[in-house]
């Protein structure tokens, strides 16, 4: 029952606990997902695409975006790690516009309402008090299934707006040449 590599899903795990992005990997994999992990907030960005500049504004990292050909399909982090907290990555996600759509999933190993409701107000699907289990990854899929369904939609779209330009707009591709 194995699924095609372009049917897969790809979830970037982010832990700073090797034991729990261990865990993760296998509940993942279990499940048919392509994984990557990575062990800090920082370099998840940087898998992303998205790194902080050493230019800062008003005492502010400012993040650019690299065009990266990544295809994420949903984010899994811990919230409490050192230097960057889960809270901070997911806020990053968010304020990204190539980024913002990709579902993003806290997890940690503490129960504190606010924290949670913190994390879901920002714009989190889910958040998952530790260890995972398996029933938390099978709450996954409506996620993944609603992003694919959006980028086939938006795809769709950009897809019409191209025709409609090259029918409207038959020159704008050919060049002009100044005599």
């Amino acid at each position: 029952m194995a699924m095609t590599v372009e049917a897969q899903f790809h979830v970037l795990a982010v832990d700073d606990s090797l034991i729990d992005r261990m865990l993760i990997e296998r509940l993942l994999k279990t499940s048919s997902f392509h994984v990557t992990t990575v062990d800090s907030a920082t370099k998840a960005l940087k898998f992303l695409g998205l790194v902080e500049d050493e230019l800062r504004t008003f005492g502010n990292p400012v993040a650019s975006e690299i065009q990266q050909d990544v295809d994420v399909n949903l984010i899994i982090t811990d919230y409490c790690m050192p230097g960057m907290t889960g809270y901070d990555l997911l806020r990053k996600i968010k304020e990204s516009k190539s980024l913002k759509d990709i579902p993003v999933v806290i997890m940690s190993s503490e129960n504190v309402p606010s924290r949670i409701n913190r994390c879901l107000e920002e714009g989190a699907e889910e958040f998952f008090l530790k260890p995972v289990k398996q029933a938390d990854v099978n709450k996954l899929k409506p996620h993944l299934m609603k992003s694919r369904a959006k980028e086939e939609q938006d795809q769709l779209f950009n897809n019409k707006r191209k025709d409609m330009e090259e029918i409207h707009c038959p020159n704008k591709t050919r060049l002009k040449c100044s005599s």
